[in-house]
């Protein structure tokens, strides 16, 4: 016996024996809960123990073979297996359709087998395309995932339809192919359809060619529809259902406008109605009723006489077979109101009544009959002359009465006149209004070049800007009157043929531009303010209200500035112009000559200081002769004279020769007494001494005079 088979017969032993003991522990335990259960007075059964048969090992398992690592399948048998188990799987890729088979579902949720390991689970909300669904049923499923967190596979039917569907309708678009979709609901600007199981957008414009107002009538119905655009980036698609009806009207078109023929009354029904006319349909094509050719008569509006889905005839007036138009027309219908509501005895100058339908900026329609108007311009509602607005003078639906100015029976067409109902004003205006006589005139209306009044209704005048005022410059009449101010005018000019009419302001009054030429002479200085400076020059209000005008370099003040607004300064007159009404003067003029007189009247005081001191000195001198050496009065009367500082001199000899007197009088005397006895002598050494006194005087003279 060999080693093995002892170690398996002895491993055999101890298994029977492991065995026994358990028996024997098992019912000790059952003996110990049977005798539990009937202490406490429960039926208690006994159960009879059980003998477990020994398991007995393989003689041909190996034992050491997880300790050695090896394979229990020789390879050949492992190759077997591996074909066939590869056989039972099929080999899958995430975001893949692929088809699977219903094997079970419920209420809420479908199981699809696709030959994966495990079978995946599809919600039944998304089979919505297959109502009729059941086991056995073939499906496309998306794969979105092998394994999620739980190892189960993740299939979705909606994804799978959305991923063939897009390229369904990208290959639609290509062939223009009509498909079917489900309007689904109602959205903003159109309706939701479902093509292919993508949600498409209808817009409302696409759906019909006429309008569509209610878009909720179309929920829930299946149509025909072209897909028109897709965006690949945002996987958005539009649909149109209005391009299939116009393919339809187009080739019905091409038939109908064969058939038509101007002045061939058709029948049409009012699809729309628009501010300017309504849209007919004439059985496949449209054509335009414009809101003029409705009726003869003004109206304001297609709504006054059609209504949508009305029956009508209408007349073929145009059709151009390129640009698929065709003009309508109702009125061409019923004769013109011209032939029959127009008297054949009215003619120009007749007066008639109507009713006011139109206001224009250049005047009003008149209707005299249904279809029958005129034209009243705004220039024959008044005979002013002024611009009025026609609102001033009607308003629409008055009734007025009118005088018929033109009339074309050929062209139908007429115009009117108010203001003729009223003599004109203009005929007897000389001896109205002769030249020379005062009124009263009302401002209507401002010119840059003067003032238009109104001096009654009809008869307006104008003021020009030169006639408002002799002194003041007046650079716009605004300046001078307002609007509806009350002005005395005179009447300057009549010309009736021009129906003009000159007045002025002015004239009123004296010219005092005939006094000014005597206060304001050439050469004469006046105080003027400074009141506007501009780019060459300053304008200066001088006395009296009149103003001056000056240039930028007669402007520099004494301190070299120029003069500012406002100042006022001393003006020289330079010229004085009375016909243009110009006064020139200049500062700088002024200081000029104030200046040339400042020299003068010092060199004027040079010389009377020159005269004076050379009039001292010749009174000196005489007196000098008369008091031989002088007297003392004299010399103190000759003293008080000399005042300027250019006699200090002559003061100082004075007083020398004050002080040298007394000396000369004792000669004097024995001469005196001399003279008494030999009188020739002595009256020649006077004259001698009188001399030398002289010539001392001559030569103390100041070297100034």
């Amino acid at each position: 016996m060999t080693e093995n088979s002892e170690l398996e017969n002895e491993t055999n032993q101890n298994e029977a024996s492991e065995a026994t003991s358990e028996n024997v522990a098992s019912n000790a335990s059952d003996e110990t809960n049977a005798q539990q259960v009937s202490d406490e007075g429960e039926v208690a059964v006994e159960e009879k123990p059980v003998i477990k048969a020994p398991r007995i090992p393989d003689p041909n398992f190996d034992w050491d073979l997880n300790r050695k690592g090896g394979d229990s399948y020789r390879p050949e048998e492992r190759q077997e297996l591996e074909s066939k188990y590869a056989n039972t799987l099929t080999s899958i890729a995430e975001f893949d359709v692929v088809p699977g088979t219903v094997v079970l579902m419920n209420d809420r949720d479908v199981v699809v087998n696709i030959g994966f390991k495990s079978d995946g689970l599809v919600p039944l909300s998304e089979f919505r395309d297959m109502p009729n669904l059941k086991l056995g049923d073939k499906v496309d499923v998306f794969i979105e995932s092998q394994e999620d967190k739980n190892g189960q596979l993740i299939l979705s039917h909606k994804k799978a339809i959305a991923f063939k569907s897009w390229d369904r309708v990208n290959a639609a678009l290509e062939t223009q192919e009509i498909v079917h979709g489900y309007i689904k609901c109602r959205t903003k600007g159109g309706l939701i359809v479902d093509v292919f199981g993508l949600e498409a957008f209808l817009p409302g414009s696409q759906i019909d060619v006429r309008p569509i107002k209610d878009f909720d009538q179309f929920v829930g119905k299946t149509m025909e529809f072209k897909v028109v655009k897709i965006n690949q980036e945002f996987k958005n698609v539009v649909v149109s259902h209005k391009i299939l009806i116009e393919a339809e009207l187009e080739s019905q078109r091409g038939e109908i406008m064969s058939k038509l023929e101007k002045g061939q009354v058709i029948e049409g029904i009012v699809k729309n109605l628009t501010h300017y006319g309504a849209f007919l349909d004439l059985g496949g094509v449209d054509g335009l009723l414009h809101i003029t050719d409705m009726a003869w008569g003004r109206i304001a509006h297609p709504e006054e006489i059609l209504q949508i889905d009305q029956k009508i005839n209408v007349v073929i007036l145009d059709f151009d077979d390129e640009k698929k138009r065709i003009a309508l027309g109702l009125k061409q219908l019923t004769p013109h109101p011209w032939e029959s509501a127009v008297s054949p005895d009215l003619k120009v100058g007749d007066k008639v009544k109507g009713k006011i339908t139109v206001i224009a900026d250049y005047g009003a329609f008149m209707e005299i009959a249904p279809g029958v108007e005129g034209l009243i311009h705004v220039s024959e509602m008044s005979w002013s002359q002024h611009l009025r607005s026609p609102q001033d003078f009607i308003k629409v639906g008055e009734e007025v009465e009118a005088v018929v100015l033109t009339l074309n029976r050929e062209e139908r067409k007429m115009s009117f006149g108010i203001k003729q109902l009223k003599p004109d004003p203009w005929i007897n205006i000389k001896e109205k209004y002769p030249v020379g006589s005062k009124h009263k005139a009302v401002v209507r209306n401002f010119m840059n070049f003067g003032v238009f009044v109104e001096l009654e209704e009809g008869i307006d005048g104008l003021i020009h800007i030169s006639d408002l005022s002799w002194s003041k410059r007046i650079r716009h009449p605004a300046e001078f009157a307002k609007i509806g101010d009350t002005l005395e005018v005179l009447v300057l000019e009549v010309d009736p043929e021009s129906r003009r009419l000159a007045l002025g302001v002015k004239q009123l009054e004296e010219n005092p531009w005939d006094v000014f030429e005597t206060i304001f002479t050439e050469g004469s200085v006046h105080k003027g303010t400074v009141v506007k400076i501009i780019d060459k020059g300053a304008f200066i209000s001088l006395p009296y209200g009149v103003e001056g005008y000056t240039t930028m370099k007669h402007l520099i003040k004494e301190n070299k500035m120029p003069a500012k607004v406002d100042d006022v300064l001393d003006f020289k007159v330079m010229e004085f112009n009375k016909e243009n009404k110009r006064i020139f003067i200049s500062h700088a003029k002024y200081l000029e000559d104030k200046e040339l007189a400042s020299k003068e009247k010092e060199g004027e005081k040079e010389k009377a200081a020159e005269k004076e001191n050379t009039q001292v000195v010749e009174k000196l001198n005489s007196s000098a002769e008369k008091s031989t050496l002088g007297d003392l009065e004299a010399l103190s009367a000759l003293k008080s004279e000399m005042e300027t500082s250019e006699l200090e001199s002559a003061h100082k000899k004075a007083k020398e020769l004050t002080d040298e007197a007394p000396k000369v009088k004792k000669p004097r005397a024995k001469a005196k007494k001399a003279d008494e006895n030999k009188g020739p002598e002595i009256s020649n050494t006077s004259e001698n001494e009188s001399k030398t006194d002289e010539q001392k005087v001559d030569e103390d003279k100041p070297t100034d005079v």
